[in-house]
């Protein structure tokens, strides 16, 4: 019987600690490969135009877009007993962060491409880049307004919640797949002639890149298993049962 309790306990919920700290892991390592990669291959960072600016960009978009990310969208599972608005307020914390971050990422890249006299927005990697950021703006502004604003109905909440899961974990998977095209670009343009002859650079980059996909995937799973959903508060639901009486006049059973 403790043997059945326990394959349960592993095949349920109580799993779940080890995918979320393989993920952080991985999450960690792929920030600091990108500051390796950057910094000791790339000649380091500056803020002055050059293309030393431009290495900032790829280490705050790891940073924000896919660590920060991908840990805000998983609070809601690795804090599944803690009270619903405290981890509300550190879901929107880690986005406004995840924002911050990569706006800073995004302007350093802008400002390189003018210094050196480089067309902004021409390839594919700058197209999904900048799609995916203005998506992820939209849906913080959203999630903001449905879900913090007090303004926002129950009703309007239980119809765009599943949206907003959904989107948040797409744009997730865009961003993963944007930083890919964004590295494979970037070897192209910096080690064209020596990349097929497994140079210590091209081979730290393709590492990162496996990195990155593994953190995706982890991520990706946590999200979509349904053991490891948060389980239902009563006193939560009761909460949303009384705002659901105030806001749209219901009324409740005794």
């Amino acid at each position: 019987m403790e043997e059945e309790s326990l394959s349960r306990s592993w095949r349920g919920a109580g799993s779940m600690p080890w995918y979320v700290g393989a993920s952080q892991l991985l999450g960690v390592a792929s920030v600091v490969m990108t500051g390796v990669w950057m910094g000791h291959y790339r000649g380091g960072y500056a803020w002055d135009g050059s293309a030393q600016e431009f290495n900032v960009h790829p280490l705050c978009m790891v940073l924000g877009m896919i660590f920060l990310y991908g840990d805000a969208i998983m609070v809601y599972r690795v804090f599944r007993t803690e009270s619903k608005r405290s981890v509300k307020i550190l879901h929107a914390v880690l986005h406004a962060l995840t924002l911050l971050i990569s706006v800073i990422g995004i302007v350093a890249v802008f400002q390189f491409h003018s210094g050196s006299s480089i067309p902004h927005m021409y390839s594919l990697h700058a197209w999904c880049g900048m799609l995916t950021f203005v998506l992820f703006i939209a849906q913080w502004l959203l999630g903001f307004l449905f879900f913090l604003f007090p303004g926002a109905t129950a009703w309007l909440r239980s119809c765009y919640l599943p949206l907003h899961a959904f989107f948040g974990l797409v744009l997730f998977g865009l961003a993963v797949a944007t930083c890919l095209l964004g590295m494979v670009e970037k070897l192209l343009f910096s080690i064209l002639d020596t990349y097929s002859r497994f140079t210590a650079e091209g081979v730290l980059a393709n590492c990162l890149g496996m990195v990155l996909l593994g953190y995706g995937v982890l991520v990706g799973y946590v999200l979509t298993r349904d053991d490891f959903r948060r389980p239902p508060h009563p006193e939560e639901e009761a909460l949303s049962v009384h705002f659901k009486t105030l806001t749209e006049g219901g009324a409740t059973s005794p």
